[in-house]
């Protein structure tokens, strides 16, 4: 019986390695299909839908603490001293991002609570699931991690300060930390101090193999999971005022079409390795709109689509982000043999 049960188990082992396999290879099409069926459930099934919003935190800081697991934190400290890397991630996202979103808003300008939901998204750069994107399509996982805290910080000190710039004092004087102080804590805080603790913990019991291998099977699926609420929680709303909202969709197409090139340039530029150029893409391209999506409820009424603007937007860009998780390996890239599998 015991020889027979033992038998089992490698067995078993094998054909979870093979699904697993099986998922991170197509795990494209299985992100196109999780935003389909998000959209599907949350329009057929409205009530579903606000069920939903509530779960797009937890699902978020799940998602980022099986993320962390994946990267080793006694590192994290030498990737945030990466001085040339947290350098190019600031000069991107907050000197030549800013005059671009600028740019683009123009095509809004007429209408204010329009203007001002595409400001407050493209302003401020993502914290959360650009590590989980980033690092599928190569990128350094692990340099964006380290410096999310930094990231989180410096845009809740500017956002006024742009918005000051580009709409004027009203709209910046409505802006609150609160919001962003608390998405900082549960969806990276959190879950970073909870990874490091499992970490810190398995190889005392023996079981750090074993959370390895879990983590690397739920990356996937959790995504998927993901994926699907946050749309079914937000594609109800949206539909409803679809005419207006429109208006909002080229800047967000354009803003990824020409985010891309720029990021690559800047890692160019800065001369950093295959994989840190990868990761500075995708922080330029990916928006924090889930943080600042709370943020844009607390405006005052009259820019009440502003927060609709900014779930356009992450509507727009998870659409994006599944096909840059196979364009940016193809455009960023080593020409010397061998340097980009060490990147």
């Amino acid at each position: 019986m015991v020889a027979s049960a033992r038998g089992r188990i490698p067995g078993r082992t094998r054909r979870w390695t093979v699904v697993v396999a099986w998922m991170e290879r197509y795990q494209l099409p299985l992100y196109v299909g999780a935003l389909l069926l998000g959209a599907v459930v949350g329009l057929v099934v409205p009530a579903a839908g606000a069920v939903a919003v509530h779960a797009v935190e937890p699902c978020l800081a799940l998602l980022l603490y099986v993320t962390f697991l994946g990267i080793p934190m006694r590192r994290l400290g030498a990737a945030l001293r990466d001085a040339r890397f947290v350098g190019s991630l600031l000069v991107l996202n907050f000197l030549l991002v800013p005059p671009l979103a600028w740019l683009l808003s123009r095509l809004v300008a007429h209408d204010e609570a329009l203007l001002v939901g595409v400001l407050f998204v493209l302003l401020t750069p993502c914290i959360d699931y650009v590590i989980v994107f980033a690092g599928i399509a190569g990128g350094d996982a692990r340099r964006l991690l380290a410096a999310a805290p930094l990231l989180m910080v410096v845009q809740a000190l500017l956002l006024p300060v742009f918005l000051f710039l580009f709409v004027g004092p009203d709209t910046a004087s409505a802006v609150e930390p609160g919001p962003f102080l608390r998405a900082l804590l549960v969806i990276v805080l959190l879950p970073l101090v909870a990874a490091w603790l499992t970490q810190l913990v398995a190889p005392r019991f023996g079981f750090e193999a074993a959370v390895e291998r879990s983590a690397n099977a739920a990356m996937v699926p959790l995504m998927m999971v993901t994926l699907a609420i946050v749309v079914a929680s937000q594609i109800a709303g949206v539909g409803t005022e679809l005419g207006a909202l429109a208006l909002a969709v080229p800047v967000f197409v354009l803003f990824v079409a020409v985010a891309l090139p720029l990021g690559m340039l800047v890692g160019r530029v800065a001369r950093i390795d295959v994989a840190g150029r990868r990761a500075l893409v995708f922080s330029g391209a990916t928006r924090n709109s889930l943080v600042v999506l709370p943020l844009a409820l607390t405006l005052p009424d009259r820019f009440a689509l502003a927060p609709l603007v900014v779930v356009t937007q992450t509507l727009v860009e998870l659409g994006a982000m599944v096909l840059l998780v196979r364009i940016v390996p193809l455009l960023v890239r080593d020409a010397r043999p061998g340097i980009e599998r060490a990147g």
